[in-house]
């Protein structure tokens, strides 16, 4: 397995890997330390049928079932994505992470491309704990406690004609309110964990200036230095981090055909990011593990700070 790195924030391409021979006790465990270091990782010429994509997304925990994407008719669990000239165009150009309407969202995302437009089609990313840390020490410190209600988005315009079954989700799926600032299970990274698409309103602030501070925290994804663009091919599959990235899919391919498929992984309830009104200290390394700061820090680390082989000392 060779691995080289796509931006100095996040993302890695990964070749020499079959993923169908990947399993708990081979090679399991280099792939979701790669997750948690580079929070999106491309693997191109992959083979896997939609079986072995579902026994590799079981590696990682059970998986999930969307209320609302189109799925397999035999496997709840596979998402079919396919668009074309006959379909609607899609749906997927804003940017959220997905399906944080739950109480507990999806920890990750496993999407392949069988079929990919000859232009167009790509999807970008964005590193959410980058995010926070471009805020100013003073905003980080603002948004500490802070929650945000998040609810269906867009999802609630596909049952305009079907109220029952979209009452019959409600209730099943009632909006959840989620810290502004999570903390990210597996590396302790603090996370801005709102999004354009479910987040709705901050619950502790006058619904004015809810909207002016949730639009300013949706504008980091605006930030090129935080983001990553994939070009798709058949064959290409990629895994996000869906606890810390946000992905945003241009419709700028249709009405060409385009199908994937996809296979998410139930995550937890978000973790608030700060206990007793302290901003979590963090630092990435990125050819070591990633570590929070010792505790009695007092400086909050507001950009990444990368240690490279052969330059610890400078």
């Amino acid at each position: 397995m060779r691995l080289e790195r796509l931006g100095p924030i996040l993302g890695a391409e990964i070749t020499d890997l079959d993923l169908g021979e990947i399993t708990a006790s081979n090679g399991f465990n280099e792939i979701n330390d790669l997750i948690n270091q580079h929070e999106v990782l491309v693997i191109r010429d992959q083979h896997l049928s939609a079986d072995q994509q579902l026994t590799f997304g079981r590696l990682f925990g059970e998986l999930a079932i969307s209320p609302f994407s189109p799925r397999s008719a035999t496997r709840p669990e596979l998402i079919v994505l396919e668009t074309n000239a006959r379909s609607k165009q899609p749906l997927t150009d804003i940017w959220h992470s997905d399906e944080t309407y739950k109480l507990e969202p999806p920890k990750l995302t496993i999407l392949k491309a069988l079929i990919s437009p000859r232009l167009g089609g790509d999807t970008m990313f964005c590193s959410m704990r980058a995010a926070f840390n471009f805020l100013s020490d003073r905003m980080q410190g603002y948004l500490n406690g802070l929650t945000a209600l998040h609810g269906f988005g867009r999802f609630r315009d596909l049952f305009e004609t079907d109220l029952a079954t979209l009452h019959e989700i409600e209730g099943r799926f009632p909006r959840a309110n989620h810290p502004v600032v999570t903390l990210h299970p597996e590396t302790s990274a603090p996370v801005l964990y709102v999004n354009r698409h479910f987040t709705e309103r901050i619950n502790e602030i006058p619904d004015e200036e809810s909207r002016s501070i949730l639009e300013f925290l949706l504008q980091q994804t605006a930030r090129p230095e935080i983001q990553l663009r994939v070009k798709w091919e058949p064959g290409t599959v990629v895994i996000w981090d869906n606890r810390s990235v946000q992905h945003y899919a241009p419709a700028d391919y249709w009405p060409q055909r385009r199908r994937m498929e996809r296979v998410t992984i139930e995550g937890q309830q978000p973790i608030p990011a700060s206990k007793n009104n302290r901003v979590v200290h963090y630092r990435i390394e990125v050819d070591d593990v990633s570590a929070e700061l010792p505790a009695d820090e007092t400086g909050v680390a507001r950009n990444y700070e990368f240690k490279e082989a052969g330059n610890e000392g400078s």
